[in-house]
């Protein structure tokens, strides 16, 4: 155990006693090991930021086709379901470093035949498709890894957090910037950028972290324990609970983002808008969780998870009354403060995870995640389609809400079966 890992001292199962004193996000740079780590996340992030925006105008000046277009970011996320729940063993079985460098390796691969000026549409895609699918891991593997680095107890936490935080701003100037990028270098020079960036992220995990062994060198094919981890995670009365309650506020949340186009356009707001009604959830998601990790300790963070999981989508049934521009901005805003209950969720889950089970669990619960987002988003489509966007806004608030709250009643239900029973790790199963 490190000297990192033996400051984490206490546990909790269910929001009870934790340690009073918080570390805060400054306590997260002295440790040298997620310095790479950080770095390396920025780096390969802004990476797929430019190779997503490149990569769709370049396949649409190729073919003329804006249906292809849109397919490149479709591939960002549809490979995620495969990825993350039949190569989620890969995470366990091979020292996480290694995975690690690997995955960013390929990733870099990808993005050089990208940049060749002979590969055609289709091969595009193909590799796309490719870095899609590896994504699951390599995010499962690093978050598993972030526990060897920082512990199992709150820096794990402010960690997660933060690296979750760096994601939310790319969403806010990562299009921007490489939209201006793409004024100085053709699409094809701002992929060979990408393979710049995935080479970067690559050193800096190989040489910035410790080597570590397998958790689980298991002798199974690898499909077979992919699975077999997705099934231990979701037969766990708590677990299961717990990674619902991650997954189903987001399925809800991206509902008002995708449709804020067409949402700008009924009140009359202009084009202008669309920008801030699409940042302003991601705005409150930052400063909530910036506020809940650099102020509240453990204990408050804990005890407010659960109400704040129950409210965080109440404020979209605002729409109901098809608020102007300065009205909606604060719901939306108000919605992502919100989001400061995953602080509280993740120190739950992780602490619930056996070491043997970390990384297939948290590769299929962030293969989920970005599954879920995707169904949300075409769900929102069909909804508006039938519905108007003002309805299927409030009713994504609406069903969101009472989806959250049974699942924080099962969560808390879970927690107290658990400790009559005694339990311990996936001892139910």
């Amino acid at each position: 155990m490190t000297q990192d890992q033996q400051q984490q001292q206490q546990q909790q199962t269910s929001g009870g006693t934790l340690e009073e004193r918080t570390p805060g996000y400054g306590a997260l740079f002295r440790v040298a090991e997620f310095r790479a780590v950080f770095v390396a996340h920025a780096a390969s992030l802004f990476g797929v930021v430019v190779a997503e925006i490149s990569l769709s105008v370049l396949v649409y000046r190729l073919s003329g086709s804006p249906l292809l277009s849109a397919l490149t970011f479709a591939l960002g996320f549809l490979p995620y379901a495969i990825g993350g729940t039949l190569l989620s063993g890969i995470a366990d079985r091979y020292p996480p470093r290694r995975v690690l460098v690997v995955c960013d390796l390929i990733c870099a691969g990808c993005a050089l035949l990208m940049a060749l000026p002979v590969t055609p549409v289709a091969a595009l895609l193909a590799l796309r498709f490719l870095i899609a699918l590896v994504s699951p891991v390599f995010n499962g593997t690093r978050m598993a890894t972030l526990t060897d680095v920082l512990g199992d107890g709150d820096l794990f936490v402010l960690g997660r957090s933060l690296l979750r935080i760096v994601s939310q701003s790319a969403v806010l100037g990562g299009l921007a910037l490489g939209g201006v990028l793409l004024t100085v270098v053709p699409p094809r020079g701002a992929l060979a950028i990408t393979v710049v960036t995935f080479l970067c992220s690559a050193a800096l995990l190989r040489l910035g972290t410790r080597r570590r062994p397998a958790r689980t060198p298991e002798p199974r094919a690898l499909i077979g324990h992919s699975l077999a981890g997705a099934r231990q995670l979701f037969a766990h009365r708590r677990l299961r609970a717990l990674v619902l309650l991650l997954w189903v506020p987001p399925l809800f949340s991206v509902v008002p983002e995708v449709l804020a186009a067409a949402y700008a356009d009924d009140i009359g707001a202009g084009t202008s808008a669309v920008g801030l009604l699409m940042c302003a959830m991601a705005v409150g998601t930052i400063g909530g969780e910036l506020l809940a990790g650099s102020v509240l300790s453990p204990a408050a963070r804990a005890r407010i998870a659960l109400p704040l999981a129950c409210l965080t989508l109440l404020p979209l049934a605002g729409y109901a009354v098809t608020p102007g521009l300065a009205a909606t901005l604060p719901l939306l805003l108000l919605s992502g403060l919100g989001f400061a209950y995953t602080l509280g969720v993740d120190r739950w889950f992780v602490d619930e995870l056996p070491e043997e089970l970390r990384g297939r669990a948290m590769t299929v619960h962030n293969a989920g995640l970005m599954t879920v987002q995707g169904i949300g988003a075409a769900l929102a489509g069909v909804a508006a389609e039938a519905f108007g966007v003002a309805v299927a806004v409030t009713a994504a608030g609406v069903l969101g809400t009472v989806c959250c709250t049974a699942l924080a009643l099962e969560v808390r239900a879970s927690a107290r079966t658990g400790r009559s029973k005694g339990e311990t790790g996936l001892t139910t199963i």
